[in-house]
């Protein structure tokens, strides 16, 4: 019975998520104040309902649901939702919420085309450490896609700015400066979580091995993707990068971290 309800909550947060990002689709186009504040409504509740089907899924498993495919993508999702809502509450960036509700949608949808079988963790890889180091690693991974999100948008706005003519995003989209900004504050809360993650990675590594590394293909993939971002933090605090180069390497670093992600679950 719990496995059927748990599914139903699944499809209710698609339809839900699927839902928002219409709303805010509908609201870049037509701009109506009344259509954002219902589209934030819609999202809020998705991510209430995102939060109880995690709950459901530790119910019928017994352990933190991170450690499958759907699991995985569906947590990535969840806290990439909580990190814009709780963006949105310190900063106003124009439209933002199109772009990441369309991600956040684009992730639910992937985990619905994977096995939703309940996998229990082996008695010997069970840790507190565990939890802490998923979940610290995937929330820091919802940062780096609000970054993502902010960077295609930068991408889109410089393009506009250097046609002859002024198109159709450029009164959407927030000034270069802004999203330049927006850049670097998730780019930099995103590191922080995923360097904290690789720590508590070790931690678990040596509880359940007797050893903080092991070399194993997946620590040397979250390995390469922190010496990724670790290159991007320097280059845009000590170098200076700003605009169009640091956009695209923001885009390419998550790219590689959608990509390591699937590999690293294998």
């Amino acid at each position: 019975m719990i496995h059927e309800a748990s599914y139903l909550l699944f499809l209710s947060v698609l339809g839900v998520t699927s839902a928002a990002s219409a709303a805010y689709v509908v609201f870049f186009i037509t701009q109506k104040k009344q259509v954002r504040k219902w589209a934030r409504t819609i999202l809020l509740i998705s991510w209430c309902l995102q939060t109880l089907y995690i709950f459901s899924r530790y119910y019928i498993a017994g352990n933190t649901p991170v450690t499958t495919y759907h699991e995985a993508i569906f947590f990535f999702a969840w806290a990439t939702t909580a990190a814009y809502l709780t963006f949105r509450w310190r900063y106003t960036v124009k439209n933002f919420g199109t772009f990441v509700s369309i991600l956040i949608f684009l992730l639910l949808l992937t985990s619905s085309f994977v096995s939703r079988d309940v996998i229990p963790i082996k008695p010997e890889l069970q840790s507190w450490w565990l939890p802490v180091h998923a979940g610290l690693s995937l929330a820091a991974y919802g940062f780096l896609g609000l970054a993502f999100c902010g960077a295609l948008m930068y991408l889109l706005q410089e393009h506009e700015l250097k046609s002859r003519r002024l198109g159709y995003f450029y009164p959407r989209l927030p000034s270069l400066e802004a999203l330049d900004q927006l850049n670097s504050h998730c780019l930099a809360v995103g590191f922080i979580l995923l360097s904290l993650g690789m720590v508590t990675g070790s931690f678990w590594s040596k509880q359940v091995s007797g050893t903080y590394w092991r070399w194993h293909p997946k620590e040397v993939c979250t390995l390469i993707i922190w010496l990724i971002y670790l290159v991007q933090m320097h280059q845009r605090f000590t170098v200076g990068w700003r605009g169009r180069r640091a956009a695209i390497m923001v885009i390419l670093g998550f790219v590689i971290v959608v990509v390591t992600l699937w590999q690293v679950l294998r």
